[in-house]
């Protein structure tokens, strides 16, 4: 057999920098009151939420709600959606981006707009979700990392890593995270 088969055989792709036997992260262990995003499911779940969302930009509160979702999906903070009329009026601005969730569908991005600064593409949702997602219909999720200041019961957020994902972080979740470099294929 071939050298380049037999990588195939035993699992390794020798043109893909993903490889069945590349190392994935240890667990941290979650303590008191603490979630690891390591026992959060795969199709991800959509979760209620209460905890008060508080969110500012061009040092301006564009949101505060108790009313959101989280979805919860392997390797990845939690992602927080937040219903679209709890923002404050006119600074969500429809964009012609588009991209597919492979299990919440379509998705339509959003600038936020405040006193004529734009944040482009700071924020997306999902007009018409799949089955299982259908309670993400008016509601958008926003890049942390984008805005001045995102708060989860009072907590400041650290953004997820990377320039697609949208979790964000706070001290009750633990990873390790997926998002920067070389996590791509957890």
């Amino acid at each position: 057999m071939s050298a380049l088969r037999h990588q195939f055989v035993a699992g390794v792709c020798p043109y893909s920098r993903y490889n069945s036997h590349m190392h994935k992260p240890d667990r941290i262990e979650p303590g008191p009151g603490q979630e690891s995003v390591w026992d959060y499911p795969r199709p991800p779940e959509i979760q209620s939420c209460s905890a008060k969302i508080e969110i500012v930009f061009n040092d301006s509160p564009i949101l505060t709600t108790t009313r959101s979702f989280r979805i919860l999906e392997t390797s990845h903070p939690p992602t927080f959606y937040l219903p679209y009329e709890d923002f404050a009026a006119g600074v969500l601005v429809s964009s012609l981006r588009r991209s597919f969730c492979e299990w919440k569908g379509q998705a339509a991005y959003f600038d936020i707009e405040v006193d004529s600064k734009r944040a482009f593409e700071a924020a997306w949702g999902y007009p018409n979700p799949v089955e299982g997602f259908a309670a993400l219909k008016d509601h958008v999720a926003v890049y942390a990392h984008i805005m001045d200041a995102c708060y989860v019961d009072g907590e400041l957020v650290r953004a997820q890593q990377g320039d697609f994902y949208g979790g964000w972080i706070t001290s009750n979740v633990v990873g390790p995270f997926k998002g920067p470099a070389g996590t791509q294929f957890w």
